[in-house]
């Protein structure tokens, strides 16, 4: 917890801006906002309060557009391991915002199980040519949260490109199949002249190697020594064939192993360009706008810890309202910071729910009250009543 010190030169009257990430396995970063903001309603009646969930460009990323007023389109594509899934993308005039993770995510895995060889990403490419044929001229491909590590290929072929062995048949989907690509047919491409895509994520790892994202990400995913060279070896394949039909060179670029490659089909075929995933997303949602003249902002994330200090939503949110002058405290599930690398990070204060509950499956279980009861701190430090908010430390 933390306590107050000397307050800020903020108006008593300014809103509390509520701008949380999801808390992974309990709450969605809408359902995070909402209870965050039923307490302090609780605490503070009366207290101007707008809810503004974030994301990071993985999972959540078109829940926190519509949420912010986007329209949700609903289509039905084809999952990681072939299924039909029901994915959803946003819509705002001619901009949208697809997810991978709605279709080719983790969380589309039957039981949960990986399947790092033949994961494809196909139903993203379908997303994206249904986004396009909605009209779409602007694109934010968030690619957290991937389970396939096909290099993108499935993201050609969900767009319309035939991916074809030496007998003219195509290949079947995943990074393994790739050993066996001999040509490529785009002829059933859109016409991507006068479209923008951007890829929302950290513009770093490169496709193929030691330091190559793909396979390091099928790695850690449960795929096998051997699984990973066989990964490799078709990733090689389809890089080298990739390049040649798209007259651009990709493997080595920044973000190109993003999302199991995904990045690098990205960056070769759609020309896209790869920007911060919270950056991006703050824009989109309007944060600027909407953190003027607030005297508080509230952001989170289940736990905030060193990786968070990568480019994650909690630290994008407190190091924009830094620039606009806005204090800014954190309601998370679990601590993993020190006081003084939360302040550099511009977080003046962290409250956790094993504060109040050490139990972490029953905090997990019940993130929803927690957080609320949790809020009661926040409002005694940063809102008391008559004064403006204090300065808290860790």
């Amino acid at each position: 917890m933390s306590s107050p010190d000397s307050p800020p030169d903020h108006p008593p009257g300014g809103h509390v801006l509520l701008a949380p990430d999801k808390f992974k396995g309990s709450l969605t970063a809408p359902e995070v906002a909402r209870h965050l903001g039923a307490g302090l309603r609780r605490a503070r009646p009366g207290a101007p309060i707008v809810e503004l969930p974030v994301a990071d460009g993985g999972d959540g990323t078109a829940e926190a557009v519509i949420a912010a007023g986007w329209r949700r389109v609903e289509v039905e594509v084809r999952g990681p391991t072939g299924r039909p899934v029901t994915a959803s993308l946003a819509l705002d005039g001619r901009s949208a915002v697809v997810e991978l993770a709605e279709a080719s995510g983790l969380r589309r895995l039957p039981g949960g199980r990986p399947s790092p060889l033949t994961a494809t990403s196909l139903g993203t490419g379908q997303m994206l040519a249904h986004a396009l044929r909605l009209g779409a001229r602007r694109i934010v491909l968030g690619v957290g949260g991937a389970a396939c590590a096909d290099g993108g290929a499935g993201l050609v072929q969900g767009l319309g490109g035939r991916l074809l062995d030496g007998l003219g048949k195509d290949l079947p989907p995943g990074g393994a199949a790739l050993r066996g690509l001999h040509r490529l047919d785009l002829r059933g491409m859109p016409d991507l002249s006068g479209v923008e895509v951007i890829v929302a994520g950290e513009p770093e790892g490169t496709l193929l190697g030691r330091n190559g994202s793909a396979t390091g990400q099928a790695l850690r995913r449960g795929a096998g020594r051997e699984e990973v060279r066989a990964l490799d070896a078709g990733l090689r394949r389809w890089a080298d064939l990739a390049e040649a039909a798209s007259r651009t060179a990709a493997r080595d670029r920044p973000g190109a192993g993003a999302a199991g490659g995904v990045g690098f089909a990205a960056l070769a075929f759609l020309g896209a360009t790869v920007e911060p995933g919270i950056g991006l997303m703050l824009d989109l949602l309007g944060f600027v706008d909407k953190a003027r003249g607030a005297r508080l902002v509230v952001t989170g994330e289940g736990c905030l810890d060193v990786q968070s200090l990568r480019g994650r939503a909690p630290i994008g949110v407190a190091r924009a309202a830094a620039r606009a002058g806005v204090p800014v405290v954190a309601a998370v599930g679990r601590r993993g910071l020190t006081g003084e690398q939360a302040r550099k990070a511009r977080v003046q204060a962290v409250y956790a729910l094993t504060d109040i509950e050490p139990d972490a499956a029953r905090c997990m279980r019940q993130a929803g009250p927690l957080l609320e009861q949790l809020t009661v701190a926040i409002a005694d430090e940063w809102l008391p009543p008559g004064r403006t908010p204090g300065a808290a430390r860790l």
